[in-house]
């Protein structure tokens, strides 16, 4: 249907409501003689009379009667609905899709999700744990989180943690009967706890830095795991050398049961990021989120 009828249809509406042609003015935000022009056109393309006018009121004829009775009611659902969208974007709803590793989750994404879900009860999150670097667009996810340098060009990034540091670690079990690491070569020789990673086409090699010079070793032991708090877990019981995100270890360093090694080694890398096709129309709910998970360190 052309703009055209619609706007005079509402017009009509308006004044077959008020049964004013002042009122319906006033509604509109238009002139009375405007208005009186758009009906006096209506009837002329529909070939009928709407309104019968006097000077003291105006009503509808039996065709405008039956015309307000079917039509009316149409645009009363019309802006029922756009109030409830209205209502929406008042009241954020849906279900927002996140894939992540679980040291992301744990670390990143559970603390701020547990403050941000209470605020929007009609919002909710599904969160898929996944070490791949997972196709989000064809998997239908909202969002997935890599790190800074992981996230793909064509894709926004939003950082929503700080620089991550890996550490070296082993229990004092495993290094009682065994020299310390002095280089990243060493670990060759040492039991070590393997990560499988799908994207890394197998077990993960542990990647160092120091002065500028990057290395990667793979390490060799009786354990592979495919997640990071299983490789810590190993690590503590004295099965072998772990390497994992700092702060997975921290608590255990500090009250002695872990020893660190090849610190100098170890240097920080770019922390954790959203991430989400560029050309995605954001939700309510998916902006909220957006902004509750960034970084503001």
């Amino acid at each position: 249907m052309h703009r055209g009828n619609l706007d005079d249809l509402l017009a009509f509406v308006a004044v077959g409501r008020e049964r004013s042609f002042t009122k319906a003015a006033a509604k509109l935000g238009v002139s009375q003689s405007a208005l009186s022009h758009t009906i006096r056109e209506l009837e002329a393309r529909l070939g009928v009379r709407l309104l019968t006018r006097t000077t003291r009121s105006v009503s509808p004829t039996e065709a405008g009667e039956r015309l307000l009775r079917n039509v009316a009611p149409r645009f009363e659902e019309i802006e029922a609905e756009l109030a409830t969208l209205r209502e929406l974007r008042e009241k954020p709803a849906g279900t927002v899709r996140l894939t992540a590793g679980d040291h992301a989750i744990r670390s990143v994404l559970w603390p701020k999700l547990a403050k941000f879900l209470p605020k929007y009860p009609d919002i909710k999150i599904e969160l898929a744990i996944d070490y791949g670097l997972t196709d989000i667009v064809a998997q239908r996810y909202d969002a997935g989180v890599r790190w800074g340098e992981q996230v793909g060009k064509d894709m926004i990034a939003v950082r929503i943690g700080p620089d991550i540091r890996f550490a070296v670690v082993g229990s004092k079990s495993y290094f009682a009967k065994r020299s310390l690491p002095k280089i990243p070569q060493d670990l060759i020789s040492h039991a070590c706890i393997n990560l499988r990673l799908p994207t890394y086409g197998g077990l993960y090699a542990w990647e160092f830095e120091k002065g500028g010079r990057e290395l990667k070793v793979r390490v060799e032991g009786q354990l592979v795991f495919n997640s990071i708090f299983q490789v810590l877990d190993a690590a503590l019981a004295g099965f072998g050398i772990a390497f994992v995100p700092e702060d997975l270890a921290q608590i255990h360093l500090a009250k002695g049961r872990l020893k660190r090694v090849l610190e100098e080694w170890c240097l920080p890398w770019s922390g954790y990021h959203l991430y989400y096709p560029s050309r995605r129309q954001s939700s309510p709910a998916f902006t909220l989120l957006v902004d509750a998970l960034r970084h503001r360190g």
